[in-house]
């Protein structure tokens, strides 16, 4: 299973497999030209969402001609909430799966993703499971009413119950632009006990999105209106010392590339071919994913 392996690679030396999510062609086309530069594996991400919106059959033939690249790439399934697009997933050709149960009782996540451990491993297909519920509303559709951090006895059972291959935890990151109300922090002091209970289990991070202020700035000066932005930008330099093997990161890619097309178009108010404001904004997310890949993930020259 390709992503086990890039996972306890990365766990065995002491950096991050970056997992980054596309949810267009300019920024699938910015990520893979960074990780190649950098010599970094990558993990491309798409969720139920990103599938709609591009379709299955557009959607197949990229990941056919991502499979041609001579690169350690695993292409992912983010936040499945049924078995059903699990299956979806792997018949488009992916390699790995990820099953959200963790907004269900306990018991009910044990169950649906035990279910999906079952079928996809039967088809060569590994699994992240998610246990913890991080505070969530934005425009994927992943929704909870607050936040959970994940139980490190728990999680134990968790893993010996499902069989899953990695595990997302929730230790303080949540989803989209607005991740906190009130100080940042985050809890490596339960990540800590965490490992201690699975330390052959590589540990997800969701929510890691940086949301960086200069980014929020432009949007805003060029026209954009998105307030309460507060990110993780002081708060995962030392992530890659932990057990966290992959990190996810998707909003961050959505901010760059969107301020690069408001900035563009305001200062070339002339322009109109979606390839001109295109290549902008696939310049932005190629500058994000260099600083993710080097100075959070310590990725690069690992592949």
């Amino acid at each position: 299973m390709k992503q086990v392996r890039m996972l306890k690679k990365a766990m065995k030396e002491g950096y991050i497999v970056p997992a980054f999510n596309f949810a267009n062609f300019e920024i699938l086309r910015g990520i893979l030209s960074v990780a190649k530069e950098l010599n970094s594996p990558i993990i491309l991400q798409v969720s139920e969402s990103a599938m709609n919106y591009f379709s299955d059959e557009l959607l197949s033939g990229i990941v056919q001609a991502i499979r041609k690249i001579r690169h350690p790439i695993s292409i992912h399934l983010d936040h499945g909430k049924t078995l059903n697009v699990v299956k979806r997933a792997i018949r488009l050709g992916f390699d790995s799966v990820m099953i959200d149960g963790s907004i269900l009782p306990y018991e009910k996540n044990v169950k649906l993703t035990k279910s999906v451990v079952d079928y996809a491993h039967s088809k060569g297909v590994s699994v992240e499971g998610e246990l913890g519920v991080l505070a969530v509303s934005n425009d994927d559709g992943l929704l909870s009413d607050g936040e959970r951090f994940t139980s490190p006895k728990q999680a134990k059972e968790f893993v010996a119950m499902t069989g899953v291959d990695s595990l997302a935890v929730s230790i303080g990151t949540n989803h989209g632009v607005n991740k906190y109300v009130g100080e940042p922090k985050i809890r490596y002091d339960i990540l800590k006990k965490i490992e201690k209970e699975i330390p052959n289990i590589p540990i997800v991070l969701h929510g890691a999105s940086l949301i960086e202020a200069k980014c929020i700035e432009d949007i805003n000066h060029f026209g954009g209106k998105i307030d309460k932005a507060i990110g993780n930008e002081n708060l995962l330099k030392n992530a890659y010392k932990t057990h966290i093997s992959k990190i996810n990161m998707d909003t961050d890619f959505r901010l760059a590339f969107t301020s690069a097309v408001r900035k563009y178009m305001s200062e070339n108010p002339d322009k109109y071919n979606p390839r001109d404001y295109g290549n902008a904004g696939i310049e932005a997310v190629k500058e994000c994913a260099k600083f993710r890949i080097v100075s959070i993930c310590k990725s690069n020259n690992r592949a």
